[in-house]
């Protein structure tokens, strides 16, 4: 060829000399010293110049198709060795111009595939170039170093523990090829080979990152360039490849840099000296070794955790998706719709490029990567921009009415088959919502025991998530048969529809909850909207019982007292103790606010317990400081659960001789509700306490259940009519009242003075109410009329006039 230095000639067998010097000192285990024959370090026969197609500053030629006698000369990349540098002939220090040649014989020994191309077979004799007797080991004569083809077609040597490398990774059942730094396969194994070289030609020589899919995600491709250049360690992804039969399966492919690299750090793009040239049929250049690439089929493990995880996230009995599923989905779709209130991003200008994005979507088609994070909500998964939704969100919480009665008489097993059968009817109801609209199917969940959830993405509206409600309630109406057993259920629905900004899953939940508990508390057998005062005034409720304990520790309670006047000569009788939540956040609170959730939790004996004692330290001094004024009594409410979760009557007699007040200047309130129809120790308490001299009511008498038989029975000294009897008193013409209310008021107040009794009338407000009491025979009342309740400093001011000014 013109133009090409001379220099000794290439042997025979077209195997390049410095391939071919090399072979013969490996297959003669030369180990003399530098420029002895056979050694290493010496270049025996004079040094090759450089030629056509050589590489100028290594002096190597680029050969793609003479066979290596020796098998694939990287083979030392494998196992990791990493030869001194007098191993390599004339330039030491730089062993670039063999991993070169290495390579590109790499690609020319390396197995094919059925379509791959045909290998070269070994020469018959290999060149032995300077012989070194003395130096040569027992054993690792000319003919055991000649080299055989494998099961794939390459060779490999037949000495030491290259032989032994190179056919562990022949043999290997796990598919693994060698890649250079320009990123091409130089060679493979079998497993290689027939995963990837069936119809599209053998893999070798070809983009490894193409074969596995290592471009489609911008960080695993920018990982794998990494690991070429020797700057990172090892790259582990997963991805779902195309086999050449043409199913699919899942892989994880393991990229480890190749050990014993003096060019690491340096990537072909970055030194032109590295660049892959092209042989004389257009194939890949002499780039060196870089990394080892292994793919493993993963498919049966990724099966099995798909099968596992749908278990886990799906209710075994019903099949619909869990309450864990659910919340993921939800989640997703409230991330998602605070998206679609923005607009699309406008179109660029041709010959401009589109405006950055936090990185790039995958190429139209290409299933993202699972290691990958989850794309903008605004795009899909083809980085295009998704269709506007509605950015609202609809949740019907459904919840079965006497479901327990069912498990309890039938058994838990119709319980569950009628719970199957109710989640095929709402799937039904669902999947007939989603025809004929752009949004999806609504998603139907079991959130656990009989509660139900469906979800509706991109509403419309409040009207849709309703009628979707109102269908719902019309499917369960029909009976079900279930194993011989017809049943009829009804179902409670709470309904919510908002929009998706501004809310979460939480919130959202709560409010379904909570509006299916209205549903319930209605009649049941209905669907419920979410009102937001309602729901104010629970999460109020919710706050006063959480609070209320510390706050009977911290003070924040106070008592208000308003006066007991006698109706026949308006004299101050007595009064009775109102509490007031002094709250730091709500403010004042009168007892209808908190009472009941004090009754509900327990707190109601701690804070009885303080409202007693406060009452009887108060009366007690203001005897002390009126000596000469006639004392009143003081009346104190107490609840049921006091009488039952505290010692009332212990109670009682301790803050008595604490305070000194006397027992006739106490009298205890209680509901008729809880003094009608006791028996055991509520009755021997309050008959304990009658003994003392403690006088006992019975407050808001007339409104409950009404057992006149018992009056006779208890200890109780007042009967205090109910202001529902006295409001009726009301009437627009002074000289037409209503003689069905004075007829029922005259009754009851006859029959306490038969007994023995006195009767208070409350919620007095007008004169008129006064005067037709006092002719009925009323003994006391009290009210507006009278005096509003006023803190304790407001008190001996009515002692000392005697009587109380008329509002």
């Amino acid at each position: 060829m013109s133009g090409t230095p001379e220099g000794p000639a290439p042997p025979a067998d077209g195997t390049p000399r410095a391939v071919t010097e090399r072979c013969s000192r490996d297959a003669q285990g030369g180990t003399g010293a530098p420029g002895e024959p056979g050694s290493r370090g010496g270049r025996s026969g004079g040094g090759a110049e450089p030629s056509e197609g050589s590489d100028a500053r290594d002096g190597e030629p680029h050969s793609t198709n003479a066979p290596h006698p020796y098998g694939p000369p990287g083979d030392a990349y494998l196992h990791g060795a990493r030869p001194e540098r007098s191993e390599y002939p004339g330039n030491e220090g730089d062993r670039a111009p063999l991993d070169r040649a290495s390579a590109q014989v790499d690609r020319a020994s390396a197995p094919s595939g059925p379509a791959g191309p045909a290998v070269a077979p070994p020469p018959a004799d290999p060149p032995t170039a300077h012989p070194g007797p003395a130096h040569r080991p027992a054993g690792n004569q000319p003919s055991a170093a000649r080299p055989s083809p494998d099961r794939t077609g390459a060779t490999g040597p037949r000495s030491g523990a290259s032989c032994a490398h190179w056919a562990a990774f022949a043999a290997a059942p796990v598919a693994l090829a060698v890649v250079d730094g320009a990123g091409l396969v130089a060679t493979a194994n079998s497993a290689f080979t027939d995963l990837f070289g069936t119809g599209g030609g053998a893999p070798v020589g070809r983009p490894a990152a193409d074969l596995v899919d290592l471009t489609s995600d911008s960080r695993i491709w920018h990982a794998y360039r990494e690991v070429l250049r020797g700057r990172s360690g090892r790259l582990r992804c997963t991805r779902r490849l195309k086999h050449p039969d043409g199913h699919s399966l899942w892989a994880q492919i393991t990229i480890a840099p190749l050990t014993g690299r003096q060019d690491s750090g340096k990537d072909s793009g970055d030194d032109p000296a590295r660049k892959p040239a092209k042989g004389p049929e257009g194939t890949a250049g002499s780039a060196a070794p870089a990394a080892l690439l292994s793919v493993s089929d993963i498919t049966a493990r990724r099966e099995l955790q798909a099968r596992l995880r749908h278990l886990e996230m799906h209710d075994p009995v019903t099949r619909l998706p869990n309450r864990t599923l659910f919340f993921e989905r939800l989640t997703a779709a409230l991330e998602a719709g605070s998206y679609d209130a923005y607009e699309p991003p406008a179109p660029h200008a041709p010959g401009t490029s589109p405006a950055p994005t936090s990185r790039p979507a995958p190429a139209c088609g290409q299933r993202p990567s699972p290691s990958s994070p989850p794309f903008h909500p605004l795009f899909n998964a083809c980085g295009r921009h998704r269709e506007a939704g509605t950015g609202r969100v609809g949740l019907c919480v459904l919840g079965l009415d006497g479901f327990k009665a069912v498990n309890d008489t039938l058994g838990h097993r119709i319980g569950d088959l009628l719970l199957a059968a109710v989640a095929d009817r709402l799937t039904h109801c669902a999947e007939q919502a989603g025809l004929g609209r752009a949004a999806t199917t609504p998603l139907v969940a079991r959130l656990g025991g009989d509660e139900f959830a469906l979800l509706v993405e991109d509403s419309t509206g409040t009207e849709q998530v309703a009628d979707l409600a109102e269908s719902v309630l019309r499917s369960l109406q029909k009976p079900f048969d279930l194993s011989g057993q017809r049943l009829s259920v009804s179902a409670s629905i709470g309904v919510v529809e908002r929009r998706a900004a501004g809310t979460t899953a939480t919130a959202l939940m709560q409010a379904a909850d909570t509006t299916l508990y209205y549903a319930k508390a209605d009649g049941k057998g209905r669907w419920t909207l979410f009102d937001p005062e309602r729901n104010a005034h629970r999460m109020t409720r919710q706050a006063l019982s959480s609070t209320l304990r510390p706050a009977v520790e911290r003070g924040e309670f106070m008592l208000e007292y308003q006066p007991l006047v006698r109706l026949e000569d308006g004299g101050l009788r007595g009064v009775e103790a109102l509490v007031r939540w002094q709250h730091p956040q709500f403010g004042t609170l009168t007892p209808n606010r908190f009472i009941g959730l004090a009754e509900e939790d327990g707190s109601i004996v701690q804070l009885g317990r303080w409202i007693l004692q406060t009452a009887c330290r108060q009366a007690r001094q203001w005897q002390i400081d009126h000596p000469d004024v006639p004392p009143v009594y003081v009346s104190v409410n107490v609840a049921v659960r006091q009488v039952w979760d505290s010692d009332l009557v212990a109670d009682v007699a301790e803050i008595l001789a604490e305070t000194g007040l006397a027992p006739r200047l106490l009298q205890l309130e209680l509901t008729e509700s809880a003094v009608m129809g006791s028996a055991g120790r509520p009755l021997q308490a309050l008959q304990a306490l009658s003994d003392m001299g403690v006088r006992i009511a019975i407050d808001d008498f007339g409104t409950g259940y009404s057992n006149l038989a018992y009056l006779s029975r208890l200890p109780v000294s007042v009967l205090k009519l109910d202001g529902s009897f006295v409001r009726g008193f009301r009437f627009d013409d002074e000289a037409h009242p209503n003689p069905a209310d004075e007829v029922i008021v005259e009754a009851l107040v006859q029959l306490a003075h038969r007994l023995g009794l006195t009767v208070t009338a409350e919620c007095v407000e007008t004169s008129g109410q006064a005067d037709r009491l006092r002719r009925i025979g009323c003994d006391t009342a009290q009210g507006w009329l009278y005096s509003r309740a006023v803190r304790a400093e407001r008190i001996p001011e009515l002692l000392v006039t005697g009587a109380c000014p008329r509002a």
